[in-house]
């Protein structure tokens, strides 16, 4: 036998690796337990040469930063009364001494452009609301009346029917972005806003870049708390049931997990960091190590059921696996290696971590597994044979064999039509995503994004920079005027536009109020060296703190627009940019969209597109390498069949009910894509093996699921378990991941068992 020399070894030295492999394991997690770390900067998406990153650096080097928390709340009475409005004062005060924040705006500090009610041609730059507590009745209406018209506060600090407003605090431009400082800052605003609870009873609401951004690492990081040991705990029992022995669940057990911590260690000790993309990294190294370890154990237990004593049983385990479990490890390594190129941080950490997995788990199946099995030598049955016969095949082997024989022309028959059926539904899917909507419906930072949504503006920010071309060009009428008639055209060929603010609003208060304050004057005045003077008495009048050098650039040559979008997905998103692109580039001049929600944009649209582009790459790759093991025509089309069928069910029916694929349901491809392969090959090879021994075909098919089928539907079996526990995460993608990965992988398991073996039916008659 080929593999008695290295089962030889194994048994020899079975001691030194079963001690040895824990402490090296060990080591590993003790070296790198420091440097476990979560980061969810959108930087983690961009490579560091990308044209996003550059241009988020020069938007942050000439304005400062757009990371902005933002708080809002509601009274059904109006927020034009002493309480709520003595409450925004407080959180507005307070804020400003709160550490990493840069400026407050509310609809108290707003800076109100007005004339001075003794000396009419005097200018007044103000704040809006002083002294709140001695404002009469009369006068909080004349206040709220000018609040809910004026185009500076209106959907923007305060709703238009007066009864929501919003405080926004952003951040000191950083020279990087942290986790730490967002989560300092969400402290303290949050003691604010409690303390601020206790007086008035108010609801108030916290969102913004720096609390999604903190959000997104305490969902991770309880999903990955949470869902790894539940998945091995599910693991170990599903396992248990299996084999019906302590051992079946730990050893095989113990295999994923020594994999999926030496992994982790080496990732962390290789810089790599955690994010939502890869928080569940042990869950999918499960997947991929569960599989070898199954197929060494489960044959090693049926070899012990029929009366082999443990060497032999080891031996034979071995001879039967040796060969598909490194043919599939070698698959499962090229798939996901194929993403180590990727220019996607989280993208090249899931592609090289889980091919070193591959590889790990099949080096540990075969050596440590049995080294383990060698020493512990659990008790299965008193009859010792000391060699190898042909074992006999279980009962259930024969009736499965005559049921594919009798039945395999329908089997195809039903297989077709619903592959067909499937098939149409794929030209409804859509590649698609939304950043806040991976949280749940029933979250907080959710919720709390649909409340500001529908009381009073977009959640999302779009930070337009329009270069005007020449310095001081921002004060020229003729860039105004086109500035003005953008604001016209963006409002009304994009709904989800909610609120647009620049200096423009300024300039046009300013030339009104200029005017006697007449609703005809508030336009762009046809002079220079006017609009220069409008913004220098502006700029003078402000508080420390609320200069306009966030509004344009130092030389006065960029202009930057915010507009309010409403949430929407990645394509309807980049439609917006698109639209705002495309407008101004037939204008004299160039436009450029950044911001973190910009990025996130790109991101989401990106990382979606180019994980699917890896697992098609990682597909062709796979079935290279398996005409090369099979030299087969006949059997490389049966494996492009049996597994990419599962996912274009899979996909099919997601086009049918609408659907879109975001980043969930593409991970879920390379999984499926993985266990589906495995799955295959594990049979193909088993079947040939037979076939080359003389067996006849339902020899052969007795053959192959006897000393393959029971492993892969253990497996199966415990991984559509385990991923299904998924659906109790709040985080979308997860979730998504989780219903994906389970039913593909039972389809996957259907087709192999069912439509692989009819496939091979035909074949074989036509053989003959």
């Amino acid at each position: 036998m080929k593999t008695d020399k290295l089962v030889n070894l194994i048994i020899k030295f079975k001691y030194l690796i079963v001690s040895i492999i824990p402490i090296i394991t060990g080591l590993l997690l003790f070296l790198a337990i420091e440097k476990f770390e979560f980061d969810a900067n959108v930087r983690i998406w961009f490579d560091k040469e990308s044209q996003i990153i550059k241009d988020y650096d020069n938007f942050k080097a000439n304005f400062g930063t757009d990371e902005t928390v933002i708080i809002a709340f509601s009274d059904d009475n109006g927020i034009f009364n002493h309480k709520a409005l003595s409450s925004i004062e407080r959180i507005t005060q307070r804020l400003w001494q709160t550490k990493y924040i840069a400026r407050v705006d509310s609809i108290t500090n707003y800076q109100y452009v007005h004339a001075d009610k003794e000396y009419p041609d005097d200018i007044l730059v103000d704040s809006f609301l002083e002294d709140i507590k001695n404002l009469s009745e009369q006068e909080l209406k004349a206040k709220e009346k000018i609040a809910t018209t004026d185009t500076q506060t209106k959907n923007l600090l305060i709703s238009e029917d007066g009864t929501t407003a919003v405080i926004m605090a952003r951040m000191i431009p950083r020279v990087t972005e942290g986790n730490e400082e967002y989560f300092i800052l969400e402290n303290a605003v949050k003691k604010i806003l409690d303390e601020e609870t206790i007086k008035t009873g108010y609801d108030y609401k916290l969102h913004g870049v720096p609390i999604v951004s903190t959000e997104f690492i305490k969902i991770a990081k309880a999903d990955s708390g949470f869902f790894t040991p539940l998945v091995l705990l599910s693991v170990l029992l599903l396992l248990i049931i299996a084999f019906r022995t302590l051992s079946g669940g730990l050893t095989p057990l113990l295999v994923v997990i020594i994999t999926f911590v030496s992994v982790i260690a080496v990732m962390a000790l290789m810089g790599f960091k955690f994010n939502n993309f890869t928080a569940n990294l042990p869950v999918f190294i499960t997947a991929i190590g569960i599989a070898d370890a199954v197929h060494i154990y489960s044959i090693w237990l049926f070899a012990r059921k029929e009366g082999l004593n443990n060497e032999l049983a080891i031996k034979h385990t071995i001879e039967k696996n040796f060969y598909p479990a490194f043919l599939t490890s070698i698959t499962t390594f090229i798939g996901f290696i194929s993403l180590a190129p990727s220019v996607v941080i989280p993208v090249k950490t899931l592609g090289i971590t889980t091919a070193m997995a591959s590889i790990l788990a099949f080096l540990l199946s075969i050596v440590f597994l049995p080294a383990l099995l060698a020493i512990i030598n659990p008790k299965i049955k008193k009859g010792d044979k000391s060699e190898v016969n042909e074992l006999e095949h279980p009962a259930y082997a024969k009736k499965y064999s005559s049921f594919i024989i009798s039945h395999h022309n329908k089997i195809l028959a039903f297989s077709v039509a619903v592959l067909v059926i499937c098939g149409i539904g794929l030209a409804f899917v859509k590649v698609d995503s939304q950043g806040i909507k991976y949280f749940k419906p029933q979250t907080d930072i959710r919720e709390t994004t649909d409340y500001i949504q529908e009381k009073i503006t977009g959640p999302l920010n779009l930070e337009i920079i329009v270069d005007s071309q020449n310095s001081s060009g921002v004060k020229n009428p003729e860039f105004l005027y086109m500035v003005d008639r953008f604001y016209k055209d963006f409002y009304q060929a994009q709904s989800k536009v909610k609120h647009i603010r620049s200096l423009l609003d300024v300039i046009k208060r300013f030339n009104q109020v200029m005017n006697a304050d007449k609703s005809e004057f508030y336009t762009i005045p046809n002079n220079k060296e006017l609009i220069a003077q409008y913004l220098l008495l502006y700029s003078l009048s402000l508080p420390q703190g609320m200069e306009i050098n966030d509004k344009m650039d130092i030389d006065e040559r960029l202009f930057r627009i915010t507009a309010s979008v409403d949430i929407g997905s990645s394509s309807e998103n980049m439609k917006i940019i698109n639209w705002a692109k495309e407008w101004w580039s037939t204008t004299p001049y160039s436009v450029n969209i950044s911001g973190q929600n910009a990025m996130y944009t790109y991101m989401e649209e990106d990382v979606t597109k180019t994980l699917i582009m890896s697992i098609s790459l990682a597909l062709t790759l796979v079935l290279i390498l398996m005409w090369i093991a099979f030299r087969s025509f006949k059997v490389l089309l049966i494996s492009i069949l049996t597994n990419a069928m599962p996912i274009i069910l899979v996909v099919g029916v997601m086009g049918w009910l609408g659907i879109d694929i975001g980043l969930g349901v593409a991970i879920s491809g390379a999984i499926i894509l993985g266990v589906a392969v495995d799955d295959t090959i594990h049979f193909l090879v088993k079947y040939n093996q037979a076939k080359s021994e003389g067996k006849s075909f339902s020899e052969s098919l007795e053959y192959m699921i006897t000393y393959a089928g029971s492993a892969i539907f253990f497996t199966t079996v415990v991984l559509s378990v385990s991923f299904g526990l998924f659906l109790m995460s709040e985080f979308a993608p997860n979730f998504n991941f989780g219903v994906v990965t389970a039913v593909a992988l039972i389809l996957a398991f259907l087709i192999d068992i069912f439509m692989l073996p009819s496939i091979l039916a035909i074949v074989d008659k036509r053989r003959k």
